[in-house]
């Protein structure tokens, strides 16, 4: 599943041309095949692409310019329609192989269930990993509806994989009274409303630590993000998200892979979600992705 080609579609603003010289590999997860209210998001990381070409290379937040890192963006991977499962097994199996290789992986999604792979293949190769989540929703059931391969589960999958202690919930503002009582009684982390200012006051608690960043683009209120499959009123702002991401950039810990998900173009009929995603995509690669030793 490696490309070491040049994606034929659509790749992310100045994608370098090989895999091989890249510090990051970018790569999409089309899968919304668990959703519980609005399908779509299989045709985001396409989108976000498209949208990232109307952006500047050069970051005011990082002062820094995409030319300074080296990313490669693989397109795609080719999911089953419908099988979860399979689907899941292949990101995992993906990972592995980017982690084998010193890549930091930079994931487009896609439904939130494409994490919990990811979680599972960071944690074989960093045993101390800490997970930052920011999102609406808890995502701490433990099925819905009979299946536990859904989007809304895969942070109870982490916190019983990694332990609820080394997980980190930013933005949550939906979930079902079981999930808040489960975050309560586990030890986990869930900061209700606002990012920024309670990741602020955690980030020295994860000094030196590896650390995997997800972040489901409906933590943002629904004014800047309406392209998403379950939107929740409420939410922060664009500039909010960017703040936390800059405290991330500067904060002393090791982010060695991130996603971004949920977002879903036909509820986006602007394009404004897509266009906000993109651009904080550019932030991660510009803050978070350190160059290996050539």
């Amino acid at each position: 599943m490696r490309f070491d080609e040049a994606y034929s579609g659509k790749v992310f603003i100045m994608s370098r041309a090989s895999y091989t010289e890249a510090d990051a590999v970018i790569y999409g997860m089309p899968m919304d095949w668990t959703v519980s209210f609005r399908p779509g998001t299989r045709f985001g990381p396409s989108r976000i692409r498209e949208a990232s070409l109307g952006l500047e290379e050069y970051s005011p937040y990082a002062d820094k310019h995409l030319e300074e890192v080296r990313y490669f963006d693989a397109g795609d991977l080719l999911l089953p329609f419908g099988n979860a499962a399979r689907s899941l097994e292949m990101i995992e199996e993906y990972i592995d192989e980017l982690l084998e290789d010193g890549k930091f992986p930079l994931g487009l999604g896609g439904e939130h269930l494409v994490s919990w792979p990811i979680f599972k293949a960071m944690y074989k190769k960093y045993p101390n990993l800490a997970i930052i989540h920011i999102d609406a929703h808890a995502d701490l059931r433990v099925e819905y509806e009979g299946e536990a391969l859904s989007h809304s589960t895969p942070l109870r999958k982490a916190c019983e994989l990694l332990g609820p202690e080394n997980v980190y919930s930013f933005g949550i503002r939906s979930g079902m009274r079981e999930e808040f009582a489960y975050a309560r009684t586990s030890r986990m982390h869930l900061h209700k409303f606002d990012v920024a200012a309670p990741l602020k006051k955690t980030l020295p608690e994860l000094a030196g630590r590896p650390v995997y960043v997800t972040i489901d683009i409906d933590v943002l209120d629904p004014a800047y993000a309406p392209g998403t499959g379950t939107a929740e009123a409420g939410g922060i702002t664009a500039k909010e998200l960017l703040e936390a991401q800059m405290l991330l950039s500067e904060a002393d810990i090791n982010i060695v892979g991130a996603d971004l998900v949920e977002v879903s173009p036909p509820y986006d009929p602007t394009g404004q979600t897509a266009i906000a995603a993109s651009k904080f995509v550019r932030e991660m690669l510009l803050g978070w992705v350190h160059k290996r030793p050539r």
